[in-house]
């Protein structure tokens, strides 16, 4: 049987990369005009990655892209001390309510589950906020960041435990380690 994708997802911390590489969300002013992720692109990165059973509307994904610039200027941070006073920040707005969650077929693992009023914005945020914090305190560092690639700016989450990760995949990696060799090749 297959592994679930989300087997070696520390904290779901691969959902807010993902989200935030497809919502390519850097200022809110961008976030809230990408054409790029509409509404059945955001619905089905939720379901992909179990997230709650939204049904979102049009009206809803200008709020998700909105809401991802704020996960993505931590993740576009390398400094921990900013790091966690913008993830402390979230907590302070949009206080997580964690409780442990068992999805078919995957372990037990801690969810946050927003008051009856609350919305997307509050969900996505305190989801974040927790996820974040907690692979902070973790790692003792900012184990995430933009993939060093040239042409290539997605956003992941490093889970090596030796060196701090600079590319996005293997591919991106071996594709800068290649380009390097030849160079070196041609000039030497």
């Amino acid at each position: 049987m297959p592994k679930p994708p989300e087997d070696d997802n520390p904290r779901g911390l691969h959902f807010l990369a993902d989200l935030a590489n497809t919502v390519r969300a850097t200022p809110a002013a961008d976030a809230a005009e990408d054409p790029e992720a509409d509404a059945a692109e955001l619905q089905a990165l939720l379901e992909r990655h179990g997230g709650p059973p939204f049904r979102l509307t049009g009206a809803d994904a200008r709020e998700l892209r909105r809401a991802t610039a704020a996960v993505t200027a931590v993740l576009d941070t390398d400094d921990v001390d900013r790091a966690a006073e913008a993830i402390n920040a979230l907590l302070d707005r949009h206080p997580p309510r964690p409780h442990l969650v068992r999805l078919p077929g995957r372990p037990w693992s801690l969810h946050t589950r927003a008051p009856a009023d609350a919305g997307l914005t509050h969900w996505l945020l305190s989801t974040a906020a927790l996820a974040l914090g907690l692979w902070l305190s973790e790692r003792g560092s900012c184990a995430w960041g933009r993939c060093a690639a040239p042409g290539c700016d997605r956003y992941f989450i490093d889970t090596g435990r030796r060196t701090p990760q600079r590319y996005c995949t293997p591919r991106c990696a071996t594709r800068v380690r290649v380009a390097a060799h030849r160079a070196q090749r041609t000039t030497g």
